[in-house]
């Protein structure tokens, strides 16, 4: 009897939950008609009121949607009182918005009913679709935190604002699927090796399109797998001296044109594993995320429901050479070369370090792989300045050429402006390699201790390790290189004492104007 009892309750408050959303939708389409009407009131007002509206129209108060909705401009409490906001004629009519703003949300709010999502299985129908558009269809469905595009979304922002695109545009993806198949393998439905990538985010709109057709919802990819020719004034060079030798399929020509497989990736951080991979707690991670990026993202505190957000940050790019299925052959050789961004020396050739050239011999090295039957693939990172960035990057550049810029005090100097001397945390690197399906790396053309410790911590083996050829480091990067081998990085040569690494000096300012 009692449980038949507490099943009535249920369905009561079942009804009462069904009966309230459909009230909700019912008030948004009015609403949405009220707003289409003051936006034509605005636009077609006589040229003596310059566009204002009516007093009646500027002081009628909009009743909120939800608690989380409020009437633009917001004004946040301890503002109440002591400032009076700016004066506008209509929301609509200014900027193309609607007047209310969802601040945020809460679970189990009133029409609040995010898709379902069960990281790490296997089946993506039931793993279910990344959903993070604050669309007017999508808003309520929404199973992530974030936004598309990772540091490139605050544009997407500007486009809207400054009415470049429409509010309401549905990206059309005929024709852009994958250019190659890519998986899925087993480590994808292991919810401990891939946290910060989407897994299925190159199949989504393929894969859901019943969900976006029928629910009206709006799904975007955040991977996308293309083909492509590579061209740069080194790999010329490089067949001209013979360590490239052409053969139509990889290196096509004596240009040292090469074929190439390009995986673009934004990042989708799964917040339980990221933390877990951190060995910190997943709600100190939601309270550090938000409250150091300015409150950016309040539902990364109100919606601990939601465990996925999509960071405002830079993805990577993949970059393989030979044929792409070959990369999850355990039959069949792999080099790698993870690199992280350089745009001083990897686009401007910049000497001060050993990133473009330690980039050029990673590619030729993978080229050689793949020519000889394997396959060889370069992992491009957005991590400039190990993660600081470029103006923290050039303020350690100048602390450094204004004193004696010695290699014993190379990362002191960093310490000194970031506090720390590297932030690229390469914990979550090795993702990339789980879902290319990558169980062994036979040449790691890298002499980072960071970078390998990472890929072994997450049961990936390296056969063997390769450092950049002494021929090919700049005079002025060996206070970089020193210090990093001084400091862990690999290496078969010699290992400098303290004393040693004092003697290792850079160009000083004096010496670069002349």
């Amino acid at each position: 009897m009692a449980t038949t009892g507490m099943d009535e309750v249920r369905d009561a408050l079942q009804a009462i939950s069904q009966n309230q959303t459909l009230l909700l939708s019912a008030f948004e389409s009015v609403s949405q008609r009220v707003n289409k009407l003051e936006k034509t009131q605005a636009d077609t007002s006589s040229p003596e009121t310059n566009g204002s509206v009516s007093e009646d129209a500027a002081g009628r108060s909009d009743t909120p949607l939800v608690a989380s909705f409020v009437k633009t401009p917001p004004l946040l409490p301890a503002d109440a009182g002591s400032q009076s906001p700016p004066p506008v004629a209509s929301a609509d009519s200014q900027s193309g918005f609607s007047s209310r703003i969802i601040l945020t949300t809460y679970p189990k709010q009133i029409g609040i009913k995010p898709l379902p999502m069960e990281w790490g299985a296997a089946d993506p129908e039931k793993r279910g679709p990344v959903t993070v558009s604050r669309s007017a269809s999508t808003i309520r469905r929404r199973n992530a935190i974030g936004a598309h595009s990772g540091s490139y979304s605050i544009y997407y922002a500007l486009a809207l604002a400054s009415k470049e695109l429409d509010p309401d545009h549905r990206p059309d993806f005929t024709n852009s699927e994958p250019a190659v198949n890519i998986g899925p393998f087993p480590q994808w439905a292991d919810k401990k090796k891939i946290v910060a990538m989407d897994p299925w985010g190159h199949v989504v709109p393929w894969q859901w399109k019943d969900v976006v057709d029928k629910e009206n919802v709006d799904l975007r990819p955040t991977i996308a797998i293309t083909k492509a020719h590579m061209k740069l004034s080194e790999l010329e060079e490089s067949v001209r001296s013979g360590r490239l030798v052409p053969d139509g399929k990889v290196c096509l020509n004596s240009a040292g044109e090469l074929a190439v497989t390009k995986f673009a990736v934004e990042p989708v951080w799964y917040l339980p594993g990221v933390a877990e991979r951190f060995g910190i707690d997943e709600g100190a991670l939601r309270r550090s995320l938000f409250e150091h990026t300015g409150g950016m993202y309040p539902e990364l505190i109100t919606r601990g429901d939601i465990k996925v957000f999509l960071p405002p940050i830079g993805g990577l790019t993949v970059y393989v050479f030979g044929d792409p299925a070959n990369m999850s052959d355990p039959s069949k050789r792999l080099a790698l070369r993870i690199h992280d961004e350089c745009n001083g020396s990897d686009v401007f050739g910049s000497d001060i370090c050993t990133c473009r050239p330690y980039l050029i011999f990673g590619i030729e090295e993978a080229v050689k792989e793949a020519q000889n039957g394997g396959t060889g693939v370069v992992i491009y990172f957005r991590k400039e300045g190990r993660a600081l960035g470029e103006v923290t990057k050039y303020l350690v550049y100048n602390a450094r050429k204004r004193g004696e810029d010695r290699a014993s005090d190379y990362f002191k100097r960093t310490e000194n402006i970031a506090g720390v001397k590297d932030m690229r945390f390469q914990a979550l690197m090795p993702d990339i390699l789980h879902w290319l399906g990558i169980t062994k790396i036979d040449r790691m053309l890298s002499m980072s201790n960071m970078k390998h410790d990472a890929i072994v911590g997450q049961g990936i083996p390296i056969h063997e390790r390769v450092e950049l050829p002494e021929s090919w480091i700049p005079a002025d990067s060996r206070v970089e290189i020193d210090a990093k081998i001084t400091a862990g990085y690999f290496t078969t040569g010699h290992r400098m004492t303290a004393d040693e690494l004092k003697a290792v000096q850079g160009r000083i300012w004096e010496d670069i104007d002349h």
